[in-house]
């Protein structure tokens, strides 16, 4: 048998990890979630700090950090038989794929197999969407990716449920894990100076902005609000989505700002049209008293915006798309009818004028937000890369090889 400290020190080896991912400083969700996420990750393991294949665009011109040691060329095949040769002459242990429709090339991104299946590395995929009913395409995607892959990574319960009962995925092989949140102290709103907002109600808004964020019902709610609350304020933090700008400019935003004008409340909203340093982002949440993401994407199964509003221990209202149904249960938060106005100012009403309300929900959503940190989502993802890199360990005793493994589980 292998001594104690034979085992710890096995569960505690370096782990060499490539993911493949968009990254940044490309202006992406999953770009964020892998930088925080590679980021605690190397605090956990420094004598191996993760690698990063970048999917890029062929017209792109980013410039990318150190830990980005190679680029697929998303609509290039030739780029993913060349990257695949990449992680066999490497000396990876493992290779985490952050998998969202659209990320890679080909036909429902089907470019990623000729990636996938020229690797000889253990693979661990993290689904940031699995739709409920997929495109015949989409459906088989997530089953090819699903069979290669040695774990798969979801975060809520109701994700994992589709890919067993949708895609027939083996629920041995699927782990729920929280989406990443900063590890900061509860928001107590004193930022509120820094903007000039001590007199006002904020109701904030954050992220890449485009159609199915939902912003244009709670502009529509804001009259009746302001009705009950004269000092509320609508920030909306955030750039138009790049390839929506792309392909229709600020089209949606200037339809919000006409919106606001008819309804005679654009000196009550505000827009930040940035792309914004970490930082400033949480002091924006900090300031605010309400965070809303009325999301209309009724198959969302993740939301880093929200995560965050949870993290800073902000009182949130949202539509019931599944990460909001499940995360805002058990008092964490309101959630209204999808394109429901009314229920956005009421709820927001009932919220400003009650803080004791405020103040439980507030709590309530911290305390998940703890469980979500970046260190602790970050030993989770380090313990599932070493219980699927899993070596003998050598026992003291005669100097022998044990057949026992040590897994993290």
């Amino acid at each position: 048998m292998a001594e104690i400290s034979d085992i710890l020190d096995h569960q505690q080896r370096p782990i060499r990890s490539i993911f493949v991912s968009s990254y940044i400083p490309r202006k992406c969700g999953i770009a964020t979630f892998t930088k925080d996420l590679t980021s605690s990750l190397n605090d956990l393991n420094p004598e191996s700090t993760a690698e990063i294949i970048a999917v890029d665009h062929d017209d792109s011109d980013l410039y990318y950090p150190w830990e980005v040691k190679y680029k697929v060329h998303r609509d290039n095949l030739d780029s993913y038989f060349q990257a695949a040769e990449y992680v066999n002459q490497s000396s990876a242990d493992v290779v985490c794929l952050q998998h969202e429709f659209g990320l890679f090339g080909g036909d429902a991104g089907e470019y990623i197999f000729s990636f996938l299946r020229n690797i000889n590395k253990p693979v661990i995929t993290t689904f940031h969407t699995v739709l409920a009913k997929p495109l015949p395409a989409n459906k088989i995607a997530v089953q090819r990716i699903a069979g290669i892959s040695r774990q798969i990574v979801v975060t809520i319960p109701e994700a994992k449920e589709r890919l067993e009962k949708q895609y027939n995925v083996d629920k041995n092989k699927i782990v729920i894990i929280n989406h990443g949140v900063p590890d900061q102290a509860k928001a107590n709103k004193i930022n509120k100076k820094k903007f000039r907002w001590q007199n006002k109600k904020i109701l904030l808004m954050t992220g890449l902005i485009n159609l199915n964020k939902g912003i244009e019902y709670v502009i529509k709610a804001m009259p009746e609000i302001l009705k009950e609350i004269p000092d509320a304020n609508l920030v909306i933090v955030g750039q138009t989505h790049p390839d929506i700008n792309k392909s229709e400019g600020e089209k949606y935003r200037k339809s919000l700002i006409l919106l606001a004008h008819s309804l005679k409340v654009e000196k009550n909203l505000k827009f930040i049209n940035q792309y914004i340093s970490l930082s400033r982002l949480l002091s924006y949440y900090e300031a605010c008293d309400i965070y809303l993401t009325p999301h209309q994407d009724k198959e969302q199964i993740s939301s880093g915006t929200l995560a965050y509003a949870l993290g800073m221990g902000k009182a949130c209202i949202s539509t019931p798309y599944p990460y909001a149904k499940h995360m805002l249960s058990n008092q964490r938060g309101i959630l209204v009818d999808f394109a429901n106005s009314k229920q956005i100012a009421k709820s927001a009403v009932t919220i400003l004028r009650n803080p004791e309300l405020e103040e439980k929900l507030c709590l309530n959503a911290y305390m998940i937000g703890r469980r979500m940190r970046w260190p602790r989502v970050a030993e989770r993802y380090l313990n599932l890369f070493r219980f699927n890199t899993r070596t003998p360990i050598i026992s003291n005793e005669k100097n022998r090889i044990t057949t026992s493994t040590v897994s993290n589980r």
